[in-house]
């Protein structure tokens, strides 16, 4: 009796063991790094975030943030095991879209309603206006050099144009160019060095040499779609973009070239914004609209911001 009592306890206790392992694994690491390259599957589940789905960024602890958590106007952040909570609540009319981090680790937050860069300490949350301009229609995506210049895109969809702006690190405003494109997806290349910034309508990415101080030149045409749109867009170390194809349901990989290499289909068929992530730099995370959840796959170099 007494060991069939032990017997009872033994197969009992292992197996209590290895539900915690398996739990634990689930709560620390939603995926392996071992995962076969350029397989997207989901991540957080369906529905957890509005249809304004965007940003996303990921902080120097891993922890990855995403605009319109369950509610317009605010950010939710998602840890390594797929685990989506509220971060913050934006002010009342702002309405984030882009996010990038400073070098100081803040988070820069595209308020397209607001008409605003938020600045938000990480630290006790505070969130403060980092740069504002009436003229802008909304920023939309921004992307972020090495010494903390930031570009955002701002698109008018109603008339599909748009202008980019450079926000400077004291938080003035420039206007760099307008009579766009519809403007969108912006990004920085690993040297800081170029520029590039798609127009969604119009379904061409630009790139233009960036000067240290921020200043554009030679505009010329990295690359043009001939059917559906892009959104969002982000390099890795190689200079490879990452562009979402929205209404496509893919990413599709672009060379400094513009050659097309690779297109990495999603479970959504409206993807908005990428960003990398993970212990290597080596995940890309990707925002869908129709689904309001976040896919991952892995790719092989880390992200330019890693």
């Amino acid at each position: 009796m007494c060991r069939l009592l032990l017997s009872l306890f033994l197969i009992i206790f292992i197996g209590s063991c290895k539900n915690r392992a398996k739990d634990q694994q689930t709560t620390d690491l939603g995926y392996s790094e071992s995962e076969e390259l350029y397989i997207a599957k989901p991540f957080t589940q369906n529905s957890q975030f509005t249809n304004g789905i965007e940003g996303p960024a990921v902080d120097s602890n891993g922890i990855l943030y995403v605009v319109n958590f369950e509610n317009e106007g605010t950010i939710g952040q998602v840890n390594q095991g797929g685990v989506a909570s509220l971060f913050i609540d934006l002010p009342e009319g702002s309405t984030g879209n882009g996010i990038r981090f400073d070098s100081k680790g803040n988070m820069l937050i595209a308020d397209y309603t607001g008409h605003n860069i938020l600045k938000v300490n990480m630290e006790s949350k505070a969130i403060s206006v980092h740069a504002h301009n009436g003229q802008m229609n909304q920023p939309n995506d921004i992307a972020i050099m090495n010494n903390d210049i930031l570009f955002a895109s701002d698109p008018d969809w109603k008339n599909s144009t748009g202008q980019l702006w450079r926000i400077d690190a004291d938080g003035s405003t420039h206007l760099l160019e307008k009579n766009m494109g519809t403007t969108n997806g912006v990004e920085v290349s690993p040297d800081n060095r170029k520029l590039y910034v798609n127009e969604s309508v119009q379904r061409k990415v630009w790139v233009y040499d960036l000067s240290e101080k921020g200043d554009i030149s030679n505009k010329r045409l990295l690359i043009q779609f001939d059917d559906f749109g892009m959104d969002g867009m982000r390099s890795d170390i190689n200079g490879n973009l990452y562009i979402t194809r929205h209404g496509k349901g893919t990413v599709v990989k672009v060379s400094p070239e513009g050659e097309i290499l690779l297109e990495i289909a999603v479970s959504g068929k409206k993807p908005s914004n990428i960003a990398f992530g993970g212990n290597d730099g080596k995940t890309a995370f990707v925002t869908l609209q129709d689904n309001g959840n976040i896919d991952y796959f892995r790719i092989d170099a880390p992200g330019r911001e890693f």
